[in-house]
């Protein structure tokens, strides 16, 4: 199975910056996506940013011009400027994998809160 960690969390000003990462861990054939998503307070959980392979990225319209996602092996990043209060979210790593035995799995991290607060 494939275990997430993030990390990069935490208090920010408006206007600043913050960098996630998510590497995964354990035993897996590959990991076909990877992505970020977030939850607000009191908000249905959406999509960030996400990445199928070597495809296109999606961003969610919001993000759009001021984060980035990027990836190294087995590991995602989330590059965010610009931070508003409105970014205020617990940030989840996501990763869709294909286990030993063939089946097409997907795992969340635990989150990362960031705060856009002055």
């Amino acid at each position: 199975q494939v275990q997430l960690v993030e990390s990069g969390g935490g208090l920010v000003q408006p206007g600043g910056s913050l960098r996630l990462s998510c590497a995964a861990s354990g035993t897996f054939r590959v990991i076909n996506a990877m992505g970020w998503y977030r939850q607000a307070p009191g908000k249905q959980r959406e999509l960030v940013a996400g990445r199928t392979g070597g495809g296109p990225t999606n961003y969610a319209d919001s993000v759009k011009g001021r984060f980035t996602i990027s990836n190294a092996k087995n590991t995602v990043y989330l590059q965010m400027s610009d931070l508003k209060p409105e970014d205020t979210a617990v940030y989840y790593c996501n990763a869709a994998f294909v286990s030993t035995e063939y089946t097409s799995l997907e795992v969340w991290g635990q989150g990362t809160l960031v705060t856009v607060s002055s």
